[in-house]
């Protein structure tokens, strides 16, 4: 079959490759139909080269048909069609059965000390080939897979397994009181659909925060108060401007959808080039344990946030040993909430509001549709942000 293989940094190409089969009873084997290019997808493509292996699938956002499945999967049956999460989880374990399918106990990477298995993201979470691809082996299928009803094009579903989920969750973990304000940092492919979901959901005023003209011109169009951070001289001008919006407080729940690559934090992304200059043993101990992050949203998000408020970080940070500022945090009672999204969780939740109609516009949430062979330029494209590529779903 043919699939996204990482060889180094921004260096990703479609090749042939083994098919994959059922190896455990728990397994079934999907057909991929489409397949999404996911921001945590750039930050192996260039900040955490140091932990991927050449050879690697990359991709963990797909939607297909079962074609066969092993005994111990009664729920599925081959042609039906399903939606399969980013995580691996059992869905029986002591952290699955309390929603946090992201920790689960069966499928922890504990030679890394890490949580669940992921599709396609380095032997920290089990080198588990990824799902850009034209088939994918599911382990655990007899719990990740979501049936979604046949019938309507892939965009409608195929966001369930990532996009939606870790959005939603963005916004559950963000807390915003009845008639709050939350301010999202981040208009990509998880800042954008935050800022959808938290208007569904009922959040009085959205404030959108990004650099890109296409991204923040879609957010005006979705009724978001979207605001330019190149208009602002500082982090403090804009947090003055939040204040005047929020009654002179902050805002009471902030997003940070951005991550380890955010812009703002020039020494920091100097630190992530020279690492690259490392021998691959010594650049993968640096990211294991040093702070290799650039924190410009996240010291953002804490300046923007009112006393006493919530952050909710759903972009990935990768660094172990990132200076917080601790004090300032402690100072402004904030709460912190964070991880990577229990798809599971939500899903249920989620899933009414793709049946019939389309209240978080999932139908036309995707800017670009292309075959799997052009993944080489979309990763390029999707990384400088150009073409207003704002979310790029892959047909194999």
């Amino acid at each position: 079959m043919r699939a996204t293989v990482w060889h180094g940094k921004r260096d990703v190409r479609v090749e042939n490759v083994p098919d994959p089969s059922i190896q455990e009873d728990t397994d079934a084997l999907i057909r991929v139909t489409s397949s999404g290019l996911c921001g945590s997808d750039l930050h192996l493509y260039e900040v955490l080269a140091p932990l991927m292996t050449p050879g690697d699938i990359l991709g963990h956002e797909p939607i297909g048909i079962v074609e066969e499945t092993g005994s111990a999967v009664p729920n599925l049956a081959p042609g039906d069609r399903v939606v399969v999460p980013f995580q691996i989880a059992c869905g029986t374990c002591w952290m699955c059965r309390r929603g946090l399918p992201t920790q689960c106990e069966t499928t922890q990477v504990t030679k890394h000390g890490t949580g669940a298995a992921l599709f396609g993201y380095t032997k920290f979470y089990g080198s588990v080939p990824g799902a850009q691809a034209e088939y994918l082996r599911v382990p655990q299928a007899q719990y990740g897979p979501i049936k979604v009803p046949q019938g309507p094009p892939d965009d409608r579903f195929v966001l369930l397994s990532d996009v939606l989920p870790t959005a939603w969750q963005a916004v559950q973990y963000a807390d915003v009181p009845a008639g709050g304000t939350l301010v999202v940092l981040g208009l990509g492919p998880i800042g954008a659909m935050a800022c959808r979901v938290a208007r569904h959901l009922g959040v009085e005023l959205v404030v959108g925060v990004d650099l890109v003209p296409e991204r923040l011109e879609r957010a005006r169009l979705d009724g978001t108060v979207a605001v330019d951070l190149s208009a602002y001289d500082s982090s403090d001008d804009l947090a003055e401007a939040i204040r005047e919006l929020t009654g002179g407080r902050g805002a009471d729940s902030v997003i940070d959808a951005v991550g380890t690559e955010a812009h703002g934090s020039p020494v920091t992304k100097l630190a992530q080039a020279a690492v690259d200059l490392l021998p691959r043993s010594w650049a993968e101990k640096v990211n294991e344990t040093a702070g290799i992050d650039r924190l410009g949203a996240f010291d953002l998000a804490v300046s923007l946030v009112r006393r006493g408020g919530t952050i909710s970080v759903s972009g990935l940070y990768g660094g172990a040993a990132d200076p917080l500022p601790m004090m300032r945090m402690f100072d402004k009672q904030i709460q912190l909430r964070m991880g990577q999204a229990n798809v599971r969780r939500w899903s249920d939740d989620i899933l009414p509001l793709l049946i019939d109609d389309d209240p978080l516009g999932v139908d036309t949430f995707a800017t670009h549709h292309l075959p799997l062979g052009q993944a080489p330029d979309a990763y390029a494209m999707f990384q400088k942000k150009e073409d207003g590529a704002i979310k790029v779903i892959f047909q194999p």
